[in-house]
């Protein structure tokens, strides 16, 4: 764990630089506009230790699956969101010394990045071997105003010296990934070109021949007036560079203003592609840094009027919280139902930047609450239009008659996930697209999606569990064979209580969904059944006895549903008695090790209890929180939200602000010791959950807002906002009372600790 983030309720601060942590910082100072993402790297040359990412959304390669022994229904390859072309390079010298803080004495350093503008800045002053002292500051964003421009502004200053600087701004094609499973550049050259001070390198993957055009144009001022420097362009492979030289005296301060348009052929024909690169230069050109960084703050002040929340009493959670909405907010916009939200988003290269199950567990519930209908609805959508690769998929697998198995990692709808005990295994993942189905339905009130987007998910969803489930002659049973539950320090287990659970559900939600089409748009079902050639009586009626007749592991004496058959022959030592130096058990313990240990990465049982809560009491609850999370490791980025959640319905206040804080601080204070990778995304929305869903209580029941709230000790006050179907409310939470706004046009019923309330449209309502 970490502490060198200095805590700020809107600033993430490096004070003074931390080289060994240069990693982890790089990825919590990303910046991104949901189309590109850039890591905090530096401007200049930097020859230590660093990870230059910059990432194009959409823009994948399949680098060939590496594996020592390959297996039937193996993906050929994993597919990767590329380490695009470096925009942001400006490489500087002084009388011909390269400044390179990896060889200079530094004698001040700061940066830091403003989350309520999406800005990120530097300022130090080093000291070269020569003697000579400079300062420089930063400032760059990547617009969400106009999503394909990038700004930099970047200022040095002669402090001790008169002499010559030298500035040579770039951009740099010649990339990799460091991730690449045998070492190949992933882009091949279009075209280069270099007029003065614009230019562009226009790319194209390998394979998938995606193409992207970087452009960059510059400007440079002496002492705040512009200048018109000669200049010495540079063009290689790849690259072109535009470098000029200035005079300086003791104490001038020279300034370059770049930008940056990062265009591809996702958005437009190849044809086109380098004229849209010249005109959004001119167009970042004519409006200058300052005006568009005007309308990047517009942009986001827009953002955080409806998702902020707002702690009053403490930093640390404040700070925690809005860097997960931040992150959450600039990873993915939702005006691309192409696009989805990646692990690590646009922060790092683990996860390959493609699409789990997490986006439907814990990033929609997010998007539900913050965000217009549509962005969640392009959420599904995603999934529906992936359909018959999903049903493809699980062909390869031997499943017949429309049998959908969702990819457990994809870009593109195919599977390229290559560890079999997920890839083929961890089908948990065909739960949690039911699941959010239902969730956005229960959410918006749209039960119009089953017909028909919802309802082909949903058959194709159910045929697969009907046919991977099997009878048991001798439990007298049906049972799940041979699965991977999402505590992943599990494989291969017989009867996974969450992969269950979540199959019987599906299956039972299909039914219903069934009844609706029937009832609300029969000429619709008619030909659904005709498209989708389905059997109806005979393939229900198998759904019903699966419902009737499946088998869950419990145990009698404890009165709990166990992870899986044989959980308890493990030797259940809680993880309080783990020694310090044998965390995290991942990168400490052999595999072998962990399979046979009790210890559990995630949420696995206490998933299904938390989405299905009210079909538990309350004292089922508490017990299976007291038998697994003493055996959880939270070494899952996906753990602690949903612990969080459940610790706070079974009134566990103190640890429900333990887990709220290591979810919300996960990546800030590198609990896992992993950030150096890129952050955790998809769990930020799992930590917007912790906050609304634990410390707000909030539940949708009968097509109502429900609310159980709480303040944990220490607070003076907090609250939050949610869109929740034409409204949009405003939530206070202090140590006397708890308040909703109702901001708009629409009247509101909801319920509060058990009571009904009526809300007016445009009226307060407080609650002591």
């Amino acid at each position: 764990m970490k502490n060198y983030i200095k805590h700020d309720e809107w600033k993430i601060i490096e004070e003074g630089f931390h080289r060994e942590e240069n990693r982890i910082t790089e990825s919590l100072l990303s910046i991104g506009n949901g189309r590109s993402g850039q890591r905090a790297n530096f401007e200049e040359k930097y020859s230590g230790d660093s990870l230059q990412g910059s990432y194009v959304a959409g823009v994948y390669y399949p680098d060939k699956t590496r594996v020592g022994w390959w297996k039937n229904g193996y993906p050929e390859y994993f597919a990767k969101i590329l380490n695009a072309t470096n925009w942001i390079g400006i490489n500087i010298s002084f009388d011909g010394e390269e400044l390179d803080l990896s060889k200079a004495e530094i004698l001040t350093f700061y940066r830091d990045l403003d989350m309520k503008s999406g800005l990120l800045s530097r300022s130090f002053v080093a000291k070269l071997s020569s003697g000579k002292e400079v300062e420089v500051k930063s400032k760059r964003f990547l617009s969400i105003a106009d999503q394909e421009i990038g700004a930099i502004r970047y200022t040095v200053k002669a402090l001790n010296f008169s002499g010559k600087i030298t500035a040579t701004p770039y951009i740099d094609g010649n990339v990799v990934n460091e991730d690449s499973n045998y070492d190949e550049n992933f882009w091949i050259e279009k075209a280069t070109q270099i007029n003065g001070s614009v230019g562009f390198v226009y790319m194209e993957t390998k394979k998938t021949a995606f193409q992207v055009c970087t452009g960059m144009s510059f400007r440079a001022c002496l002492n705040g007036t512009r200048i018109e420097p000669q200049l010495s362009s540079d063009q290689k492979e790849k690259y072109i560079s535009s470098e000029f030289t200035v005079e300086v005296k003791n104490g001038d301060e020279l300034c370059i203003e770049k930008y940056a348009a990062i265009i591809s052929t996702l958005y437009y024909p190849e044809t086109k592609l380098q004229n849209a690169t010249e005109k959004a230069l001119k167009r970042a050109s004519e409006k200058g840094f300052d005006k568009l960084f005007a309308d990047q703050e517009k942009a986001w002040a827009k953002r955080w009027e409806t998702s902020d929340i707002r702690i009053e009493g403490d930093v640390a959670a404040q700070q925690g919280i809005r860097f997960n909405i931040f992150q959450l907010n600039q990873t993915y916009l939702g005006d691309d139902e192409r696009l989805n939200i990646g692990p690590k988003g646009f922060t790092g290269e683990k996860y390959g930047g493609v699409t789990y199950w997490d986006t439907e567990a814990y990033c929609l519930p997010f998007e539900l609450g913050t965000s217009p209908q549509m962005v969640s609805k392009n959420l599904l959508l995603y999934r529906y239009k992936h359909l018959p690769k999903a049903i493809e998929n699980a062909e390869k697998l031997g499943f017949t008659d429309g049998a959908a198995l969702y990819p457990m990692v994809t870009i593109n709808g195919e599977e390229c996930h290559n560890e079999w005990e997920i890839t083929f295994e961890e089908i948990h993942r065909n739960g949690a697209i039911a699941y959010a189905i239902y969730n956005y339905i229960n959410y918006t009130g749209d039960q119009d999606y089953l017909a028909p987007y919802g309802f082909e998910v949903l058959l194709a969803l159910s045929r697969f569990w009907s046919q991977r489930i099997n009878w048991s002659e001798e439990k007298k049973k049906f049972v799940l064979l041979g699965v991977t539950g999402p505590n992943e320090y599990e494989n291969n287990v017989n009867n996974n209580f969450h992969t269950s659970y979540m199959a019987v559900w599906t299956l039972k939600y299909t039914l219903k969904a069934i009844d609706y089409l029937k009832r609300e748009h029969p000429l619709l079902y008619e030909d659904l059944v005709k498209k989708l050639k389905l059997k109806e009586l005979k393939e229900t009626s198998r759904w019903k006895k699966i419902i009737k007749d499946m088998y869950f592991p419990y145990d009698f004496g404890r009165k709990i549903y166990l992870q899986q058959d044989g959980f308890l022959d493990k030797e259940l030592i809680p993880v309080s008695q783990l020694k310090p130096e044998d965390r995290p058990i991942n990168q400490k313990w052999s595999w072998d090790r962990i399979l046979r240990s009790p210890y559990i990465k995630q949420a696995d049982t206490l998933q299904s209890i938390f989405w299905f809560e009210d079909e538990f009491d309350k004292e089922s609850i508490e017990r299976h929180f007291d038998f697994y999370e003493p055996l959880t490791v939270h070494e899952s980025s996906l753990s602690s939200c949903i612990h969080a959640i459940l610790a706070a319905s079974i009134g566990r206040q103190e640890k429900a602000y333990e887990m709220y804080l290591r979810t919300a601080r996960l990546d800030l204070d590198d609990y896992n010791n992993d950030t150096c990778d890129g952050l955790h995304i998809t769990s930020m929305g799992g930590t917007w959950m912790a906050f609304v869903q634990g410390f707000g209580g909030m539940r949708v029941r009968n097509g109502q807002l429900n609310f159980t709230p709480f303040i944990p000790e220490g607070w003076n006050s907090y609250s939050f906002r949610l869109n929740f179907r034409e409204a949009h409310l405003e939530f206070k939470m202090d140590k006397k009372q708890f308040s909703v706004y109702n901001h708009s046009k629409v009247n509101m019923d909801l319920v509060v600790h058990g009571q009904q309330y009526h809300l007016p449209a445009r009226k307060e309502l407080t609650i002591k």
